[in-house]
């Protein structure tokens, strides 16, 4: 091969990398991107070890849907509205760069409050009913016992939280959501930096990276890491392969 030939075969190569490198980048950007879920904090819908595809064009575009969060636009194009009990990924706004996984509870102008345990949304409690779906959840490298129950948003939408049976959080002040902000709660409600703390507090819609849809591989990290393939049958999670978040 003489040397034009060599030539030629490495811009085809570099071409094919690139144009590749822009269709991830299309694809990451505006269809579908995947995560890691690294803490407890959703346990019992989401655990350590689940990693899932979130639709980056559920609520539209903004500046956080593209990698490292160019400045862009500051608002949102073809903003879609989300609706409350969504599982959501968003940019927390301490930093505007950690990406966080919360259900959303609270809709831009609802008051939301623990009045003895239970969740009020503009002075209506919602309704949950107690299940038994798992003794114990995670939080960090600790677990406790846990009662769940099946919540129902207003909308009508259900899904399961965790309560810590020795103890939970029962009354809080009343959270006034901003406009164009959300309030965010995890599943495992006493295992969660969420809206009720000032380290993320009420998230604007910017902030707003996608929606989770779909679980697409889970593995089980205290039984074993990825690595250790020759253990994979015992920790790879083969019930949650392909599980539609709720």
């Amino acid at each position: 091969m003489n040397k034009k030939n060599i030539i030629n075969s490495i811009l085809e190569n570099v071409k094919t990398i690139i144009g590749a490198l822009i269709i991830a980048i299309i694809i990451r950007s505006f269809i579908f991107q995947p995560f890691y879920i690294p803490s407890s904090s959703m346990e019992p819908t989401l655990l350590i070890g689940d990693r899932l595809f979130v639709s980056k064009y559920s609520y539209g575009f903004s500046k956080h849907s593209f990698p490292f969060s160019p400045s862009i636009f500051s608002e949102r194009i073809f903003y879609k509205n989300p609706q409350q009990g969504d599982p959501v990924v968003f940019k927390t706004p301490a930093d505007n760069r950690t990406d966080y996984i919360k259900r959303l509870i609270g809709l831009p102008g609802d008051e939301i409050q623990f009045i003895e345990g239970d969740i009020f949304i503009n002075g209506k409690k919602i309704t949950r009913k107690k299940i038994h779906t798992i003794d114990s959840v995670r939080c960090g490298k600790f677990s406790f016992k846990v009662n769940t129950y099946e919540e129902t948003l207003p909308n009508g939408k259900k899904y399961i939280a965790a309560y810590n049976k020795a103890g939970t959080l029962q009354n809080t002040k009343k959270f006034k959501v901003p406009e164009n902000h959300f309030f965010f709660l995890g599943d495992n409600r006493d295992c969660s930096k969420d809206s009720r703390f000032s380290n993320v507090g009420y998230v604007n819609f910017v902030n707003l990276v996608g929606k989770a849809q779909i679980i697409f591989f889970s593995n089980d990290t205290v039984k074993g890491s990825l690595l250790k393939f020759w253990n994979l049958k015992n920790s790879f999670r083969f019930n949650r392969l392909f599980k539609k978040i709720k």
